[in-house]
């Protein structure tokens, strides 16, 4: 079936040949041959009739036919129909030209196809409600276009829907800019607590990407937006009424109800730091009361508890540098009235340690330097003296009594003297004249054996002998030729003699 748009191709044909027949009759056929020539015309005429101008008459009847099925005339667009075009007078038949209408009246439809499509695509997904007037104006540029094409000005008519398809293009491509839009829109409505900006918002968004993730977290939000604006409410009047930690806690359901409000995240945020402010400032009063009062382990836990809601804080490390020195300078006075206390009961070792510790705090301190010149003296005293008065069969030694009555002589010179060091020197003085004051000891032997008493004298053979010996503790050793020695210990106790002491080598070797 030859198609309007297939270029014109001339039928071959071939004169034929005369046969010997036809030559010897030419008498018979002359009549004939006068109208075969006319009658070939009129067939060519006919048939380029049919190939040329039929189509274009058919081709008219087709797109009106489709500009009704896809909405495209005057009336579908809005526009007032176009007024009839006066019939134009039949042209005279001419293969070029038409060949020519042809072609471009198959563009202009195939421009018009992809026209109806996009705006058949564009329609169903809401165009007219979120670009309504750029809609319209393609729209306009398509019923011009008709109006060209039924005047058979085809150019004029691929350029008006040209420029249609353009428009609507160009809006196409603006979809994602206008989604965005719209989900920013609802978004900040959202923020607003503002329902008659979110409604459009969302019925946009809905029309040009339904099953967009962001579009159904927006949906999510809006149907929590009564219930956390409740909350916000809620939150803004226990803060206003001063119960900063009923708003935190309100605040903190309210992001839980809506973990994207930057509104609420912003007033848990306002809050949170306001109820801080407001707890250190309570644990910064309580710390100073507590340190006023002396109680320095409380006014710690309360600068603590201040420093851990504010680490940065300089008022919290000058209560904290105060609380130090506040604790120093009691400990040092505690120390202090210890020490004297101590020298006062004559504890002078106690004291010493006393005076050490209060220097090993500050050693410029200047009552713990002199305390401890003060009290080392009479500590070494105070031990020599007891020392001497806990063993006083010591005494007995020479060395030692001459050693202790210089401790003595030092002892009396000490100003002032306390009872305590009374008491020693009368007690050491006592002891002291005792052990000076010899006893008599009785010795008795066989007359045979050589009798040694150590580090007193040698006394040789006797039957009984008598010596003055200081208090104190003795060895005596007997010796015999033939016999083992014999050694006897005994002590001598100031003012009570001992019993008679007999020493005799009576064992043979």
């Amino acid at each position: 079936m030859t198609r309007p748009s297939d270029p014109v191709k001339p039928i071959p044909f071939s004169v034929a040949e005369p046969t010997p027949g036809m030559a010897a009759a030419p008498a018979s056929t002359s009549g004939q041959s006068r109208w075969l020539v006319p009658a070939l015309l009129l067939l060519v005429i006919l048939a380029l009739a049919v190939v040329f101008w039929l189509p274009g008459q058919l081709g008219d009847d087709k797109s009106a036919a489709r500009l009704a099925v896809d909405g495209k005339p005057p009336a579908a667009s809005g526009a007032p129909p176009a007024a009839a075009a006066p019939p134009a007078p039949e042209p005279a038949a001419s293969p070029w030209s038409d060949a020519r209408q042809a072609r471009l009246r198959q563009e202009a439809q195939e421009v018009l196809a992809q026209l109806v499509e996009l705006q058949f695509t564009l329609e169903e997904r809401g165009a007219a409600s979120w670009a309504g007037p750029a809609l319209d104006n393609a729209k306009a540029a398509a019923t011009r276009g008709d109006t060209h094409y039924q005047a058979r000005e085809f150019s004029d008519a691929t350029e008006q829907y040209r420029d249609s398809l353009a428009q609507l293009q160009a809006l196409e491509t603006r979809i994602p800019d206008i989604l965005q839009g719209a989900l920013t829109a609802a978004e900040d409505a959202l923020e607003r607590g503002d329902a008659d900006a979110l409604q459009p918002a969302l019925e946009t968004a809905e029309l040009l990407a339904p099953a967009d993730s962001a579009l159904e977290a927006l949906r999510q939000r809006a149907a929590v937006m009564t219930a956390l604006q409740d909350k916000l409410d809620t939150a803004l009047a226990l803060e206003r009424d001063g119960d900063l930690a009923g708003a935190e806690a309100t605040l903190r359901a309210a992001t839980q109800l809506d973990p994207a409000s930057r509104r609420a995240a912003n007033a848990l945020e306002r809050v949170q730091a306001a109820h801080t402010e407001q707890r250190y400032q309570s644990a910064m009063s309580e710390g100073y009361a507590a340190l006023d009062d002396g109680r320095f382990d409380a006014a710690a836990s309360a600068f603590a508890k201040a420093r851990s809601l504010q680490p940065d804080s300089p008022e919290t490390e000058a209560a904290l540098t105060e609380l130090r020195a506040t604790q120093t300078a009691d400990r040092l006075g505690k120390l202090r009235r210890k020490a004297q206390e101590l020298e006062a009961q004559e504890a002078w070792g106690d004291a010493v340690a006393g005076y050490e510790e209060a220097l090993a705090v500050d050693p410029t301190l200047v009552f713990a330097q002199e305390g401890l010149a003060r009290a080392q003296p009479r500590a070494r005293l105070d031990s020599q003296l007891r020392e001497a008065l806990a063993a006083p069969e010591r005494l007995s030694d020479p060395a030692v009594a001459r050693s202790l009555e210089q401790v003595l002589a030092q002892a009396r010179t000490v100003t002032p003297q306390g009872t305590l060091l009374g008491n020693q020197i009368e007690q050491l003085t006592q002891l002291l004249e005792r052990a000076s004051t010899p006893v008599i000891v009785t010795l008795r032997s066989d007359q045979l054996t050589a009798v040694l008493v150590q580090r007193v004298a040698r006394l040789g053979q006797f039957g009984e002998h008598s010596l003055a010996l200081r208090p104190g503790t003795y060895t005596a050793v007997g010796t015999r030729d033939g016999y083992r020695d014999v050694r006897k210990t005994f002590t001598v106790t100031p003012g009570s003699p001992p019993e008679p002491i007999f020493i005799a080598c009576t064992d043979p070797v």
